[in-house]
């Protein structure tokens, strides 16, 4: 039976193997366990990568492996192992990606059974240790042309494994594969606020932090932050938050007298009491459709968005409380270091390096701001203008790699100047954010994973 599922959504079968319930390899290696790594800032401090490689000819490729289904998740790392999610048809009726510049908000609909799957393979060969089926079932919402049934990235704490379907659920996993819990949501709907019948698909990813799961659900109906027990999904609080569909994941920030997890939103921007969910600070406005991570540099957080009237980026100050919403531009408040009314991203987290904050629009336009003041450093365009770009940009080695929706690669150097280092091509799509392990580069194309690795 297993063997005819298999050749039905054509999955690879692995052979069984010995326990993984610990990585004896993973104590002291810096890992990159959620969305765009520790915090989402997306930097590898330590890590050595290459500016070019060649896919077709192997140089600098140090693996390839398939991927089943359509996924747009991005992969995590936990020593050596590598963790993506998928949802898989059968061979028959594979998915397939939109990408590029457009405005075509009508979702695809795909009435067919899916499996959604967690799969684990080893970091140094590519190998599928394991590849377990979370789910299965016809999908309960609609998916937008450039998102698939399985967005919302993974997250580990090196015992666990937790993986968001959105309306198909919450799952935890053992390092091993085991299940050992999961939750239904219902048929929880994120799509356009102003076009109810435009379903887009969930996005945002589960962030894991001192044994709680924390999740932001910002749909259609019933939005809230939540926390649970990663030991056995116990609600441990649930804080309603009055917004519209929203597509970005929490981030966490330690204070010296309070942990707070920060929200991004349109409505509802806002810092959360870590221990019991409550609201410190808020504020309202930006772009109402936001996407990108909430990042945290040089003492301060920075949120962004852009869609409708406004694409600002907030620099706020982490000690703020209350509502903290400015009344124009000129108006910041002691809570605001400084922010910009336009300029803000769409669908990309920016990233700091440094002293310098990059953020890069769905054109391919790169600016570059100073973090303490925010003024403008540069702005350049990457690529020809006709591209799409919805991956987040990472870092390291004083390289930024700034991947494109039609699967280019392209390679920055770090800096008050703009220097294009290297230009690298993959063949097939690019949507999800790279993952960056020790020396190697992680990249999700549409049919596979990609590790590139440069000559040590």
């Amino acid at each position: 039976m297993r063997r005819a599922l298999s050749t039905a959504f054509g999955l690879a079968l692995v052979a069984p193997a010995a326990p993984l319930h610990a990585d004896d390899n993973a104590a002291g290696r810096p890992h990159w366990p959620q969305f765009r790594g520790p915090q989402a800032r997306g930097v590898c401090e330590s890590c050595k990568t290459p500016a070019t490689w060649n896919i077709e000819t192997g140089e600098n490729i140090a693996w390839k492996s398939p991927l089943p289904g359509l996924g747009l998740s991005s992969p995590i790392v936990w020593g050596d192992r590598v963790f993506v999610t998928t949802a898989v048809k059968p061979e028959d009726a594979a998915s397939k990606l939109k990408v590029g510049l457009y405005g075509d908000i009508q979702p695809i609909n795909e009435p067919i059974e899916h499996s959604y799957r967690v799969i684990c393979l080893d970091r140094n060969t590519g190998r599928v240790l394991w590849d377990k089926e979370a789910a299965r079932g016809v999908p309960k919402i609609k998916r937008h042309p450039k998102a698939s049934h399985a967005n919302s990235t993974p997250v580990t704490d090196g015992r666990h494994v937790v993986a968001m379907f959105g309306a198909e659920g919450l799952y935890c996993f053992d390092m091993s594969g085991e299940l050992k819990w999961k939750k239904d949501f219902g048929p929880i709907d994120s799509g356009f606020f102003m076009v109810k019948s435009a379903q887009w698909g969930f996005g945002s990813s589960p962030v894991i932090h001192d044994g709680r799961l924390l999740l932001q659900c910002d749909v259609q109906e019933g939005s809230f932050l939540a926390a649970y027990d990663i030991n056995d999904g116990r609600e441990l609080w649930k804080t309603p938050r009055a917004d519209v569909p929203t597509w970005s994941s929490p981030t966490v920030l330690v204070g010296k007298d309070r942990t707070q997890v920060i929200c991004n939103g349109w409505k509802h921007i806002g810092g959360y009491d870590l221990g019991d969910g409550s609201e410190i600070w808020k504020m309202t406005g930006g772009g109402d459709i936001p996407v990108p991570t909430p990042i945290l540099a040089g003492g301060l957080i920075f949120i962004t968005s852009a869609h409708g009237s406004m694409a600002p980026i907030y620099a706020i100050r982490p000690g703020a409380t209350g509502d903290i919403t400015p009344k124009g531009q000129d108006e910041k408040g002691e809570h605001i270091a400084w922010w910009k009314e336009r300029r803000g991203n769409y669908m990309q987290t920016p990233l700091c390096y440094g002293d310098l904050l990059y953020f890069c629009m769905d054109n391919g336009m790169l600016s570059v701001y100073g973090l303490e003041k925010g003024e403008q450093i540069y702005r350049e365009r990457i690529g020809e203008g006709n591209t799409g770009f919805t991956a987040s940009i990472v870092a390291a080695d004083d390289k930024l790699y700034v991947s494109a929706e039609v699967g280019e690669v392209f390679v920055v150097k770090t800096g008050v100047e703009y220097d294009l280092l290297g230009k690298n091509t993959f063949g097939e799509s690019i949507m999800a954010t790279p993952a960056i392990s020790e020396n190697m580069i992680l990249f999700r194309t549409e049919k596979q994973l990609v590790a590139v690795r440069g000559k040590s």
